[in-house]
């Protein structure tokens, strides 16, 4: 049955940008130096007659989504801008239509015969995994979101229920959620505002001291000046995974510099949470040095709140790395291995207790994954992409309306701030931090609500 608030596509529409970022970040053993967005814009029309354009806006982040051992950065970022491309393409000529979730789950089931065509064309010696696929075609879902939103005149958080969807949520999950809707797994008000997550990267300076090169463009340069600056209450901590010596000193010291830089602006309660971007070889390596860091800096282990992938993204081909024990301990949530409902039900089974939802998979992923979550009591954060503008305003509308998520990581503003230019001055109250936290009350416009 079809509803009066069901939507077709009239025109999609892309652009590409690249930023160089102001610092480089280290994460997973690999250096990123500069991002490029994909920005797609989607006109929709409603069956009675309404019409609607949205954007979407994402970071392709292939460092992160693709690590091949075969093929170059460039390679994958070619071959995944080739996919966002073809997947506009598969847009503009389908005749879906349906609510934004039945559309996007429609235009997926086209995404294996788009990798198998690129790979043919670009002679890739590697196949494009999943977690690339939905990053290339994260940008076209929001878009339709955010167009069905602003077509009928509503935040599209709103627009959820069975008033407007015409399937529930058995469709795209299993039986047990037959008769509910993502509105029962969403807000109709988004949280006012939320702690920020300050990113502390490998190569990231702490005191001047660690400063090799001064960039002097009037940001803070060390940690401690980021804290004053911005009044910081949650960093994460990114990690190596194969040095145990150093990442135990590295939480170590990140503990020492808070604690000054808390106690000069009189705080006495701040959050860590821990990265090793699968690079620990075991979960004993986890178990290690969580003993470690109990012993060396006590403090700084009762101020983590979880933990994230610590070992490969590759559960099935690591069933060994059971993470029951770890999360006896601290919350243990998959970011790269959760793609589907699968993965998020396997990664379960292996003792993981939570899981990361990110914009750049998509936004009817994060959404059923959200519900998914809450359904099996898993601890829920969502993390970022390096995400800038737009895209940074789309993660923190996901933050702001998942319950159970207590903050949001944004770390644009520290790597490549030139991407939320004119961005920073529509929406202040999510781009300059002063008390550490994000004002995710300014996302409650039409669309997905900026």
């Amino acid at each position: 049955m079809s509803k009066a608030t069901d939507v077709t596509l009239k025109q999609v529409s892309w652009s590409q940008e690249r930023i160089d970022y102001r610092t480089p970040i280290k994460f997973g053993g690999r250096v990123v130096n500069d991002a490029v967005l994909f920005n797609v814009t989607v006109d929709v029309e409603t069956t009675d007659g309404r019409r609607g354009r949205g954007l979407g806006s994402m970071p392709m982040g292939n460092v992160w989504a693709w690590p091949s051992a075969t093929l170059s950065g460039e390679e994958t970022l070619a071959a995944m801008l080739a996919f966002s491309e073809t997947a506009v393409d598969a847009a503009n000529t389908s005749a879906a239509a349906g609510h934004p979730l039945e559309i996007t789950h429609e235009l997926s089931a086209g995404h294996p015969d788009m990798t198998a065509a690129i790979q043919e064309k670009l002679a890739l010696s590697d196949q494009m995994p999943r977690l690339a696929q939905l990053v290339a075609a994260s940008p076209l879902e929001a878009a339709i979101y955010d167009a069905y939103g602003k077509a009928l005149g509503e935040n599209a958080y709103n627009l959820l229920g069975k008033e407007f969807v015409n399937s529930d949520l058995a469709r795209y999950l299993t039986d047990e959620f037959r008769g509910e809707y993502l509105d029962k797994y969403t807000s109709r008000q988004c949280k006012p505002q939320m702690p920020l997550y300050h990113l502390v990267g490998a190569l990231d300076p702490l005191t001047a001291g660690d400063i090799a090169s001064r960039i002097d463009d009037g940001l803070p340069e060390t940690l401690g000046q980021w804290i004053a600056a911005d009044g910081l209450t949650h960093l994460k901590i990114k990690l190596n995974g194969d040095d145990l010596n150093w990442d135990v000193e590295r939480v170590a010291s990140v503990e020492r510099i808070a604690q000054e830089a808390q106690a000069a602006r009189d705080c006495d309660s701040w959050h860590y949470s821990l990265d090793f971007n699968e690079k620990c070889a075991n979960v004993q390596y986890v178990l290690d040095f969580l003993a470690r860091v109990e012993e060396t800096a006590p403090t700084a282990l009762r101020r983590v709140h979880y933990i994230e992938q610590p070992t490969h993204r590759d559960l099935r081909a690591n069933p060994e790395n059971r993470m029951h024990e770890a999360a006896k301990i601290k919350p243990v949530v998959i970011d790269e291995s959760l793609v589907d409902l699968d993965s998020l039900l396997l990664a379960r089974e292996q003792g993981y207790s939570g899981v990361a939802l990110k914009a750049c998979k998509g936004h009817s992923e994060a959404l059923l994954m959200g519900a998914a979550a809450q359904k099996y009591g898993l601890f829920l954060c969502v993390q970022d992409l390096t995400c800038v503008g737009a895209s940074l305003l789309h993660s923190a509308s996901i933050a702001a309306r998942i319950p159970t998520v207590a903050a949001i990581e944004g770390n644009g503003r520290q790597y490549c701030p030139i991407g939320n230019r004119g961005w920073d001055e529509r929406f202040p109250g999510m781009f300059n931090i002063t008390d550490g936290s994000v004002a995710t009350s300014e996302l409650d416009g039409p669309g997905l609500g900026f």
